[in-house]
């Protein structure tokens, strides 16, 4: 009787995590081994302020949630944490990445971004990525850069007319 038990709450604990998986834009495995109570309680924080999470689960359970979603990750050894990004895929990633620089036994490993299975390079990458709010101010400084090109080019060609007639 008591296994049926632990079976059934080691199922509603992979349903747990499946759902966190299917209702994230984006979740990355990474080791934590070394962080003391206080880094931890630190990087939930900072997580949490760009409205992402993260929880340890055992592999095993994590590997079943995976392949109840159909996703390929079989490289998980060793204890691993999951941080989802509920709002913001890249968030998460950025957040670890620069707690990552300061606290060396933080270390990305595999994640799933956008239906994506994202090795440690791609998430390298991705954590350099400038943040929405600087992706959209570059984006209009380049179309208000050719709005002024193009006033100035209106305006020469107004003066050309007025020198010509």
């Amino acid at each position: 009787m008591a296994n049926q038990k632990i079976i059934e709450k080691k199922s509603t604990i992979v349903e747990e995590i499946a759902d966190k998986m299917k209702s994230s834009a984006s979740y990355i495995f990474f080791e934590y081994r070394g962080l003391t109570v206080a880094e931890t309680n630190e990087l939930r924080r900072k997580l949490r302020e760009t409205g992402s999470e993260f929880k340890i689960y055992k592999n095993t359970l994590a590997l079943r949630a995976l392949n109840s979603l159909n996703v390929a990750i079989n490289e998980l050894e060793g204890p691993k944490a999951i941080a989802f990004g509920h709002e913001d895929a890249v968030a998460p990633i950025k957040v670890l990445s620069d707690f990552a620089k300061d606290h060396k036994a933080l270390e990305l490993k595999i994640g799933v971004v956008d239906g994506e299975i994202t090795d440690q390079a791609m998430l390298v990458k991705l954590a350099s990525l400038p943040s929405r709010e600087g992706l959209l101010t570059m984006f209009a400084s380049g179309l208000m850069g050719i709005a002024r090109d193009f006033a100035i080019c209106l305006d020469l060609h107004a003066k050309n007319l007025e020198e010509n007639n």
